[in-house]
């Protein structure tokens, strides 16, 4: 890619995260001769990853939208003045998915349940509802399918889970599926992977629930290591990382090394098939030593 990027002149590509993650992290990652734009999508990208991104000259742009909103919904807005803010503090705002397009009516952020809009706080979690032109009229012979997601006004349930911040940029915190429920305090994936990728030595990071018989579930990572590392740290040695980091309920409780996680044609990292690792590794009293467990354990 930077080979092509150099012979071609390139000034505008898109990608998803993981591809953002290889590029920060490629042997050939010398600074850009000039600028270039990228459009993310498809996974919240953790902010540290925007961060080696944006050093290497990329000028980072970030979209949210999905195969039934027909493309992006939102965009984080960049406003002028946010370029003044500490790059930590810059990363943390581009993170963020932001306000609707054009083509789109309305975005907001609900009680799933009532339907009515959560405060603009940054911290009340709903769900993520989508209004507009783009929006599919419903799943192909499926009416079922159809009117969970769509109501009668015409809002899509998307099944993300997010934030509205006072400013009006939505932020999203996590898949419904994907959000774990641990001794009775919801904790969102993403915000841990976001913890996980400002280790040095992690290239790539996934988390989901394990089944867990006195907490209910507990936070598992899957990672995998930089390949030009000399000496791996251990399952203990991530664990007392994110302990410094996070509060304790967040902590993994199980980490995961996988020589690469398995992801989609598109790069997304399939975390259904980390979920059924996890599954299969039951509660921690009679699991298996997950420290030991790689990718050449499963089929993928």
């Amino acid at each position: 890619m930077y080979a092509l990027i150099r012979k071609h002149g390139v000034t505008h590509m898109c990608g998803a995260p993981v591809l953002l993650n290889m590029l920060s992290n490629s042997p050939e990652n010398k600074p850009l001769q000039n600028p270039v734009h990228i459009l993310t999508a498809g996974a919240p990208p953790p902010a540290p990853v925007l961060l080696r991104t944006e050093s290497m000259g990329f000028i980072v742009s970030h979209g949210y939208g999905l195969t039934e909103t027909a493309g992006l919904m939102v965009s984080c807005a960049w406003k002028p003045h946010w370029n003044l803010l500490p790059a930590a503090e810059r990363t943390r705002l581009k993170a963020r998915q932001g306000v609707k397009v054009g083509a789109s009516t309305e975005v907001d952020v609900v009680d799933p349940v009532s339907g009515v809009s959560v405060k603009r706080d940054g911290s009340s979690l709903g769900e993520i509802v989508l209004r507009g032109g783009s929006i599919m009229l419903g799943y192909l012979e499926d009416t079922h399918g159809t009117r969970k997601c769509l109501s009668e006004e015409g809002w899509f349930y998307t099944g993300d889970v997010g934030v509205m911040h006072p400013d009006g940029y939505l932020e999203i915190k996590d898949r419904s599926k994907d959000v774990i429920i641990s001794g009775g305090e919801n904790l969102s994936s993403v915000e841990v992977e976001s913890v996980l990728y400002t280790n040095p030595a992690i290239y790539e990071a996934a988390v989901v629930a394990r089944p867990d018989e006195y907490w209910g579930e507990t936070p598992c990572a899957f990672v995998s290591f930089k390949t030009e590392l000399t000496t791996k740290p251990s399952e203990k040695e991530i664990i007392e990382y994110c302990r410094v980091k996070l509060p304790y309920y967040m902590v993994p409780k199980t980490v995961v090394f996988q020589d690469e996680l398995p992801k989609t044609s598109t790069g997304k990292i399939q975390k259904f098939v980390l979920r059924q690792i996890a599954n299969s590794m039951r509660s921690p009293q009679h699991s298996v030593d997950c420290s030991r467990v790689n990718s050449s354990s499963y089929v993928f």
